[in-house]
């Protein structure tokens, strides 16, 4: 895991760290966005002209479709007529072969019967014989021609009047006086003295094939310099799309050019670093808590460079289409990781320089935009499945829902519309449920919590929790009521509650350590810390925050649980050894530092939370009586005097937030340790 913290109090740092960040966002972005030259413009067949009138600044060809070239291409093709050489060799050769053989002649078989096969042979030879499957592949047109070439004469014959090994065997038999003695002439095996003297000649028909092939124009007529192309509101029918898109190419063809490179990525570079820098200036302004810290930075230009880099490789490549890339996951982890505004706001960012590289930008934007408007609206926590099964349902109707209404506006008929994107966003839907496992290499690679670690942390059959309500029950239950109490308290003000809850249930796995010097395990009998020296003692009550840490580091417990072990006592003091030793030594001078927790005091809400659920719980064990007015009394005092000592000065907490937690611990604490009604005992009757 890469460890991220608060990379120091000094606004220099702060700058360099995110100066460098964005300039390694700016470069990789700009590295890998394809370099798209000329106007771009999004336009169909049968829909209006949404732009100005365009008028043809040079002069250049209209470019045939490609289905049109393809189409010319096969019309060729099979109008072709490959070449294959005939060798006249083979018919000597078996010809040669079977008198040789059958020379006294064919047993059972008249005499005349060999140098009747042998002219047969020969007819067939003549025509010509081809191999099986070269026949098979060009014989389905039985019109179609091939080139025989005999010696420095090239002869255009029929493929019906040439013969396979097979077909040329079955010609043999069909001579009535040959099939007569078809028994006999069957065991000649003369089918070996058949053979192709037919070769394919690969290298002259595909030179010739590939001449032909390229004599087929490309374009179909000009467009001169000055002519009007299009008019806003006319309609694009089947020439005017070739005419736009032969003058897109040609603008791309004359715009890549040395000179035009360094412009191109000038420009991106511009518009690539002007969005980064407008939302660094938003987390400067308004999110300096995340300005200032180096893991949140990280993550946040990791989801803004990420997706760019995605589509960038994807249109480059032309693989599949960028609507399938989930880019509603960005804003959800930032929203689940830290807010709702700054999810948005990395969410325009992310989409804005995405749009540098698809070609319909004006309905890219909206769309997304869309789909990361109802991400962050739809999911606070992503604690449970059903949660992103759930969002990921409402991004994909919001998508196809506002798809379908950009269609509306630009087409008249329902049955006309292309229906293909909500292919693609459907699989985006489907690929936005990786959010769930993919949340944890977010956790492990900048160092979060979410709520679903935190849940499972939490569970108290955990082997930590579990040995703590073994080795110190009274603790293990003090730290329950401590997470029940904080918890309510967070729910009321506005504070993470599954967050407190958890830090509340390790705050003190420090005193697993000695558990008997700890009052709420000593279940009534003597307490050994009484008989120590009062530093000794409170050296002993301070150490269960580093033994804390000790084992939370053995059980490698998040960052942010650490930090709940070290602040819920932040740096106060063990008032009962430190009074108690100024009492025992009133003219001795007292090291402070002997009595004093090492901190440091809560930095955060929920750690200010803590503290106030701990000191409270802890101290109304105490009381002698429970009624209204005591544990009113005693809540009022602890947090005010907590207050006064500027434990809360680093922590964001309000003074209405305090006032809310306070009246939380006082009505808890009644339900808690309310005064049972004493029953009146029956009279017994006195006997006459």
């Amino acid at each position: 895991m890469i460890k991220f913290g608060k990379t120091g109090k000094g606004n220099w740092s702060n700058t360099l760290v995110c100066v460098a960040i964005n300039i390694v966002a700016v470069a990789v972005i700009v590295f890998f966005l394809p370099r798209n030259s000329g106007p771009q413009f999004r336009y169909d067949v049968g829909k209006p002209w949404m732009y100005g009138s365009l008028i043809a600044k040079f002069d250049f060809p209209i470019y045939k479709t490609e289905a049109s070239i393809k189409a010319e291409q096969d019309s060729i093709s099979d109008a072709f007529e490959p070449y294959y050489n005939y060798d006249d060799k083979v018919e000597k050769e078996q010809t040669a072969k079977f008198l040789a053989k059958y020379k006294d002649g064919i047993p059972g078989l008249a005499s005349d019967y060999v140098r009747l096969i042998a002219d047969r042979l020969h007819r067939l030879y003549q025509a010509g014989i081809m191999n099986a499957p070269e026949y098979s592949s060009i014989s389905r047109d039985t019109l179609h021609m091939v080139r025989v070439v005999n010696g420095k004469k090239a002869t255009s014959i029929e493929i019906m009047c040439l013969y396979s090994t097979m077909t040329a065997y079955e010609q043999l038999f069909s001579d009535p006086k040959i099939a007569a003695q078809k028994q006999i002439l069957q065991r000649c095996n003369l089918n070996e003295y058949i053979q192709p003297n037919l070769h394919y000649d690969e290298e002259r028909s595909e030179t010739e094939l590939g001449d032909m092939l390229s004599t087929i124009p490309l374009a179909s007529g000009m467009v001169l310099s000055g002519q009007k192309i299009i008019d806003r509101g006319e309609i694009v029918d089947d020439y005017t799309y070739r005419v736009l898109n032969s003058f897109e190419k040609e603008t791309q063809r004359r715009s890549a050019s040395v000179s035009a490179v360094p412009s191109t990525i000038a420009g991106q570079v511009l518009f690539v670093g002007t969005l980064i820098i407008l939302f660094t200036t938003y987390l400067r302004l308004f999110r300096k808590d995340y300005f200032e810290k180096t893991r949140s930075l990280a993550m946040l230009y990791a989801m803004i460079t990420v997706f760019p880099l995605l589509v960038s490789l994807m249109i480059s490549h032309n693989v599949l289409s960028v609507y399938i890339l989930p880019f509603a996951i960005a804003p959800i982890f930032i929203r689940v990781f830290l807010d709702s505004r700054t999810a948005f706001n990395a969410h325009v960012t992310m989409v804005l320089i995405c749009a540098a590289a698809v070609k319909y930008q004006y309905e890219f934007i909206i769309v997304q935009l869309v789909a990361g408007l109802i991400a962050i609206y739809s999911l606070r926590e992503l604690s449970q499945r059903a949660e992103i099964f759930k969002t990921a349902l409402l991004v994909t109707a919001g998508s196809c829902g506002i798809y379908f209404a950009l269609q509306l506006m630009q087409d008249n008929s329902i049955l006309t519309m292309d229906h293909d994107m909500y292919k693609y966003i459907i699989v985006n839907g489907v690929l936005l449920l990786f959010a769930y496992p993919l949340m944890l290499v977010i956790e492990k690679t900048f160092g979060f919590i979410s709520s679903v670690t935190l849940i499972e942390l939490s569970n108290t059959n955990k082997k930590l929790l579990r040995d703590l309500s073994q080795v110190a029950p009274g603790t293990f239950q003090h730290s329950v009521m401590v997470g029940n109490l904080a918890a309510e308290i967070a729910n009321k003000i506005g504070a993470k509650a599954q967050l407190v809850r958890t830090g509340a249930f390790y705050h003190d796995i420090g005193k697993m350590k000695n558990p008997a010097y700890f009052t709420e395990n000593q279940m009534g009998g003597a307490n050994p810390l009484d008989t120590m020296p009062r530093i000794d003692a409170a050296q002993v009550v301070i150490s269960h925050v580093t033994d804390g840490l000790k084992i939370a580091e053995k059980y490698s417990l998040p960052g942010v649980i650490k930090d709940f072990i070290k602040t819920h006592h932040g740096t106060g003091k063990t008032k009962y050894f430190y009074i108690s030793y100024k009492n025992e030594h009133p003219d001795e001078p007292v090291d402070d530092t002997l009595f004093t927790y090492p901190g440091p005091d809560p930095f955060t809400r929920e750690q200010a939370i803590l503290m106030m659920a701990d000191t409270v719980e802890a101290a109304a064990r105490s009381l002698k009586e429970y009624t209204e007015e005591s544990i009113s009394n005693l809540v009022n005092k602890l947090i005010d005097q907590q207050v006064a000592d500027g434990f809360f000065k680093y922590s964001p907490i309000t003074f209405h937030d305090i006032a809310v937690a306070k009246q939380v611990l006082t009505e808890r604490l009644k339900a808690i340790y309310h005064t049972r009604t004493s029953y009146p005992e029956l009279k017994k009757e006195e006997k006459n």
